[in-house]
């Protein structure tokens, strides 16, 4: 695979998918920083003032596509980020009354827990899933720089990331990283 000179690397993903795991792997890449979520608590033009030769991982971007396309368009590499849909709808019930998914069910979607008490909280968790899914899928359509990664395939997916970016640092260490469980939910 010819390596492509990127600026910046942005893993799109719904979370609950491995994104913590991404970056600590791409961490062991010496010519790229890796970060996770590091710039949420910004807003403006800050917000995706990202340093050079980056890689940044952050679910939250999916609800900023319109800004991120602007201000990077087609330059960067995007990297859909991916697990099996079902797997990461349980995983994200388990925290449902926390972060992206308390603030999806109770603002995004008007409080719709609350006037709708025969759905599931499953069902919130899948409806949030397939949402942000789609919007990656539409965002990425037309941009020439994609690849996928999916936490099921990672221990081939990445590599070939890693050779795509021509990444320079310790490939093994950043494959022992996705044999741990970073970030993983507690058990129901």
């Amino acid at each position: 695979m010819r390596v492509q000179p990127f600026e910046n690397i942005f893993v799109l993903c719904t979370g609950r998918c491995g994104s913590t795991t991404f970056v600590q792997a791409a961490r062991h890449a010496t010519n790229f920083t890796a970060s996770h979520e590091s710039r949420t608590h910004l807003a403006g033009a800050l917000r995706l003032a990202y340093p050079s030769k980056h890689i940044e991982a952050d679910n939250r971007l999916t609800w900023l596509l319109g800004r991120l396309d602007v201000t990077w368009g087609t330059r960067p590499l995007y990297v859909h980020l991916r697990r099996d849909a079902e797997e990461t709808a349980q995983s994200f019930a388990k925290r449902a009354n926390q972060g992206i998914l308390l603030a999806y069910r109770t603002t995004i979607l008007m409080g719709a827990a609350k006037r709708n008490t025969s759905t599931e909280m499953i069902d919130f968790c899948r409806d949030y899933v397939q949402t942000v899914e789609q919007n990656i899928a539409l965002f990425l359509r037309d941009k020439p720089h994609v690849t996928q990664v999916t936490l099921e395939n990672a221990q081939t997916d990445f590599p070939n990331f890693w050779d795509r970016i021509g990444a320079e640092g310790d490939l093994d260490a950043a494959m022992a990283e996705w044999a741990v469980k970073h970030n993983a939910s507690k058990s129901a």
